[in-house]
């Protein structure tokens, strides 16, 4: 967690009564593209496996172009949970095709110019990814990133709060769940693994494929699997 800069906006002050934390880091998307020049915002989790999982985001474009990451396997947030450090991308034309050849083009597309990539970790823990788009190119002043990272500093305390409730309540509501049904996302992952006779990163590496391969999302792949509408072959 990177600190030294007051809070834009105190982690207590994104709480309502009876809010999950994905009810929080929601409000703090929104947040960020009302106090940054940001078009969208999205925020993703980072599992021991290294597996990523959408946890909040500030619309369906920023949900939709956070997922596709994952998809594809590469874009701003991977890189900077891989490197622990920020990524600033101000002019994606310019340097995204040869950086993230699949994942540039679909952005590209849909209007995006710049983004922006702050990992959430405390010490050796890696939290996740808040991720901010936008639709024109340009770099974030001093100002700007020091707010950038602040709220990403209030993202990694919300986590961390929600952590600690939960240990303390034991209490692993799916409320808390991330976007896209991480749970319906495990649950294919595992069907997909005793169909192939393989392994899990196997059978994740097929449910991406395929959703890629058909513009779909992982979502929805994953839930035509465990309602048995979907199956893989290993000859596929």
């Amino acid at each position: 967690m990177v600190s030294g800069v007051s809070s834009v906006s105190r982690p207590g002050d994104l709480s309502r009564p009876g809010d999950r934390v994905v009810d929080r880091l929601r409000r703090l998307c929104h947040l960020a593209v009302r106090t940054l020049p940001a078009s969208g915002a999205g925020l993703s989790v980072v599992a021991k496996d290294k597996q990523f999982s959408l946890l909040a985001a500030a619309d369906p474009v920023s949900e939709r172009l956070e997922e596709l990451q994952f998809v594809l396997g590469e874009g701003p947030c991977v890189d900077a949970a891989a490197d622990r450090h920020p990524v600033l991308v101000p002019d994606l034309a310019a340097e995204g095709p040869r950086r993230w050849p699949a994942y540039a083009e679909a952005v590209l597309g849909a209007g995006v110019r710049a983004v922006f990539a702050f990992p959430l970790q405390v010490g050796a823990a890696q939290l996740g990814v808040l991720d901010l788009f936008r639709t024109r190119a340009g770099s974030l002043s001093g100002a700007e990133l020091i707010r950038a990272v602040t709220l990403a500093d209030d993202a990694v305390m919300v986590l961390l709060d929600g952590q600690e409730r939960r240990a303390i309540d034991g209490d692993g509501s799916p409320a808390d769940e991330p976007l896209g049904a991480t749970t319906e996302l495990f649950q294919a992952q595992g069907m997909v693994m005793i169909q192939l006779g393989g392994t899990l990163a196997e059978a994740m590496a097929r449910i991406r494929a395929y959703a890629y391969a058909r513009d779909r999302r992982l979502t929805d792949v994953a839930r035509a699997i465990v309602a048995r509408e979907l199956r893989f072959d290993r000859d596929e």
